[in-house]
């Protein structure tokens, strides 16, 4: 009998910090205009051209014109132009199957700045030691980039394990590479850990039905009972962006209406940037490892089927029929809005699936207002965002509110209640031919 286990093919991908000179940062800002300017002359090409005369090869000829017409897109490699008409054709695809909305415009300013590397070949990763590793950037050059994970490259590097190709973004921080990796791996068994429900919380992050909460670290309040809206920055930070917003509320008073806006005033929203992506990146590294240690530890997770955005709109109503509690409901939405459900229920769903459990989701009303012990749900029992307290007379039972709603979230799952899993948005496919028109 074979004790051979099944390889499955799995595509993920690595991101990992680049180490730019000044000279190599404006080379690399050049190719990422470039690149929108790319897309955005193709989305205008495309857009005036008869649907007739619109093809896949005429917009190649059109892009090799305009990369030998134009200096400053042939700054651009030739690769990562082609890159550029299969990203935007593949956005209308899909559109035409209704899984997004139409391609615009990309504008300067709200538009993330990147540049595709198709080609694994082109990139020649070595690892200089523990630290370090050099990747070679078409047009830029060999450049060091921050080794934090192993990636199958030189005398590891297989046909099933090997990097297929990376992206260059940009953010507040700086240049970023984010490396396509393709690996074989052994099909994972089935994980025979215990069942677990979770409810997400803004107090509590996450409440776990057995009592192993997860949080991080961080009281989710100010001492005077505000949300704190800067949980992840320490005292010194949170002095320092005070200071800068300040700063930039100062400077832009002295702004006409329609003036550019001065260089100072981009320096300090840069500023502000950084605080706000070094925030960021700390509580995504928390999402993390704890959505690694629960996969790990517990074959099963069952989770509510949370609305985030009915969740998370405004309580200002009209001029006519204003809201009540605005103030209040915006502090809760901001709070919402940064503990991030909804990648952390991401993370859980291809974590556990790499370790051989499930995830399932279960029917989100009424989880929090009835009780785990008597299974009533009796008015006036959650006293506060922290305290539950049972109001059945039979009852009494009292403790913590997520967590009673985590114990509920196991209960109905174990009852029968969990959602049919859907892989994806459900959309009507156009068949191969068919023209988009028909197809709508």
């Amino acid at each position: 009998m074979s004790t051979e286990r099944v390889q499955e093919e799995r595509q993920f991908g690595h991101r990992a910090r680049l180490a730019l000179t000044p000279a190599q940062i404006r080379l690399m800002d050049d190719q990422a205009h470039a690149a929108r300017t790319m897309w955005n002359c193709l989305h205008d090409w495309w857009s005036m051209l008869p649907k007739d005369r619109r093809s896949l090869a005429a917009a190649d000829i059109a892009i090799r014109q305009a990369r030998k017409e134009i200096d400053w897109l042939g700054v651009l490699p030739a690769q990562a132009a082609q890159a550029v008409l299969k990203t935007y054709f593949q956005a209308w695809r899909n559109c035409w199957d209704g899984r997004a909305d139409a391609p615009n415009f990309k504008a300067r300013i709200r538009t993330v700045m990147s540049v595709d590397i198709p080609q694994g070949r082109d990139l020649n990763i070595t690892r200089v030691h523990r630290r370090w590793g050099m990747v070679n950037i078409p047009k830029i050059g060999r450049v060091r980039f921050r080794w934090t994970k192993d990636i199958p490259v030189g005398k590891h590097a297989t046909t099933g394990n090997r990097v297929t190709g990376a992206r260059l973004v940009k953010d507040a921080l700086g240049w970023h590479i984010a490396f396509r990796v393709q690996a074989l791996e052994a099909k994972p068994e089935p994980h025979t850990g215990p069942h677990v429900g979770i409810d997400a919380g803004v107090n509590l992050p996450l409440a776990l039905s057995d009592g192993n909460h997860q949080g991080h670290g961080r009281p989710p309040r100010l001492p005077d009972g505000t949300a704190d809206r800067d949980k992840w920055l320490n005292p010194q930070e949170k002095a320092k962006l005070l200071g800068l917003e300040r700063r930039a509320a100062q400077r832009k008073q002295h702004r006409e209406r329609g003036e550019k806006t001065s260089r100072r005033l981009m320096h300090t929203y840069d500023q502000i940037k950084q605080l706000r992506a070094k925030a960021t990146r700390r509580a995504v590294d928390w999402q993390h490892k704890t959505t690694t240690s629960i996969a790990a530890q517990y074959g099963t997770v069952v989770v509510e089927q949370l609305n985030i955005k009915n969740m998370v709109k405004s309580a200002k109503g009209t001029t006519e029929e204003p809201g009540q509690n605005v103030c209040q409901k915006s502090g809760l939405n901001r709070s919402i809005g940064q503990e991030a459900w909804g990648r952390t229920m991401t993370m859980l769903t291809y974590k556990t699936a790499r370790q051989g459990g499930a995830l399932h989701k279960v029917p989100a009303p009424g989880t929090s207002l009835r009780c785990s012990v008597c299974g009533f749900t009796t008015p006036g029992s959650r006293e506060d965002q922290a305290a539950f307290v049972c109001k059945n007379p039979d009852c009494g039972w009292s403790g913590n509110a997520d967590w009673n709603a985590a114990r509920n979230v196991l209960h109905l799952y174990r009852m029968g209640h969990a959602l049919t899993p859907a892989a994806g948005r459900a959309v009507a496919r156009r068949p191969r031919g068919v023209k988009p028109a028909t197809a709508r």
